[in-house]
């Protein structure tokens, strides 16, 4: 899809195809984060009652 986004791009100009491209883009370079680390990396411990 990124790929397509930015041949869309190139061939018409169309700004939108260039955002969607730019957003796929910032996704891919994102660490991807699991629900047991915070984004600092840290484990997340659970509450203690």
């Amino acid at each position: 899809m990124k790929e397509f986004s930015w041949k869309v791009f190139s061939v018409t100009g169309n700004i939108d195809s260039y955002l969607l491209y730019r957003e796929m883009e910032a996704a891919d370079a994102a660490p991807e984060v699991s629900d047991e680390e915070d984004e600092a990396g840290q484990q997340v411990q659970p509450p203690v009652y």
